[in-house]
């Protein structure tokens, strides 16, 4: 068995470290070159000796000839503003790249700019054709493109659990554009592994804080899929909330029905039927509503709807793992795709409970 050479850069981050743990079982994956700027040239037991790796390899600068030299794939989990330096090198060299960051999530060069001022004003950039090329890396609804990609820029967590929910309602135009409001609750993790204020565990726990209330960087990214999915223009109200836990997601999506005569037992029936070829994706039954404990440390979505007749009003209910489904697993799955493999292959399916 041929085995896909894969690099990772920005291992000793959350999201490398999550996609090296993911890829340790892995049956048709070998990471070959482990990238880092800060942590480039010392050895990774020194690093992270709870995460033991093969050799243990010395972190790297990611070069793209060097990483061109040992590897096939190359999964970016870099702050915004740094993957645009590198991609088009390894683009170049023939290396296929999935990106964590929010560097090429839209299609748009001048929208990236414009969303991410500070990074944008830190690092120019001139590569609009690969914006416009690279794939939106949303498994579930891109599948086929994705195969074909050798740029795919991996959803953030909030959209990821936010689209999910949203995206069956709006392609069969069943709710109203207008008045769209996502509710959503994250782990800590989600933050990243560099040390800010907010993230103490005397400013997080016991306690639950909202932050980003209007125009946070992610309600863009939500509204440029919904608005392809409904064929217009859409605007949503999106609300992000930091809870005292270190990782998962839930988001509580609200939408008006367009029919009144829709029952939760219809909605879930579409939604069960938008995912029917996504193991990945469960729906719940009617009445059961799902916790992020359910889908700690596994690449599963786990979806519920419900409807209230009093106001004719959709919700449905969208849980995930934020730094594997909705980030680390969800690269892999790409990675598995452009390699010619089940996008499942070698993921978590089910928790570690409680």
């Amino acid at each position: 068995m041929v085995l896909q050479r894969v690099a990772i850069i920005g291992a000793s981050g959350y999201g490398g470290l999550q996609t090296l743990r993911l890829l340790a079982g892995h049956p048709r994956f070998e990471v070959t070159f482990l990238g880092g700027e800060r942590s480039s040239g010392k050895r990774w037991s020194d690093l992270n000796p709870f995460l033991p790796l093969p050799g243990d390899p010395v972190v790297q600068s990611p070069d793209p000839e060097a990483i061109a030299g040992v590897a096939d794939l190359a999964l970016l989990s870099l702050p915004n503003g740094l993957a645009a330096g590198l991609v088009p090198g390894l683009l170049e060299r023939g290396v296929k790249v999935v990106d964590l960051s929010a560097d090429y999530r839209y299609r748009s060069l001048a929208q990236w700019q414009e969303v991410y001022s500070s990074e944008a004003r830190e690092v120019p950039r001139s590569d609009a054709d690969l914006c416009r090329e690279a794939v939106y890396g949303l498994v579930e609804w891109e599948e086929a493109r994705i195969r074909q990609a050798r740029l795919v820029a991996a959803p953030g967590c909030f959209p990821t659990a936010s689209l999910l929910a949203l995206l069956p309602f709006l392609r069969q135009g069943l709710i109203e554009p207008a008045g769209i409001v996502i509710d959503a609750k994250t782990g800590t993790s989600g933050g990243g592994r560099a040390a800010k204020e907010h993230l103490l565990l005397a400013e997080a726990s016991e306690a639950v804080a909202p932050y980003g209330v209007v125009g946070h960087r992610h309600t863009s990214e939500i509204e440029q899929l919904a608005s392809q999915a409904a064929g217009q223009p859409i605007q949503l109200q999106f609300t992000p909330h930091l809870m005292p836990m270190v990782r998962g997601l839930l988001a509580t999506v609200y939408a008006r029905l367009r029919d009144p005569g829709l029952t939760a037992d219809d909605c879930s029936t579409l939604l069960a039927a938008a995912y029917r070829h996504s193991p990945g994706v469960a729906v719940l039954p009617v009445g059961t509503y799902p916790s992020t404990k359910w889908v700690r440390q596994t690449n599963r979505a786990l979806l519920s709807v419900q409807v209230d007749p009093r106001t004719g009003q959709l919700i449905v209910l969208s849980a995930i793992d934020n730094m594997v489904k909705g980030q680390a697993g969800q690269g892999v799955q790409c990675l598995n795709l452009m390699a010619g493999l089940p996008a499942e292959t070698g993921l978590p399916l089910s928790p570690f409970y409680p």
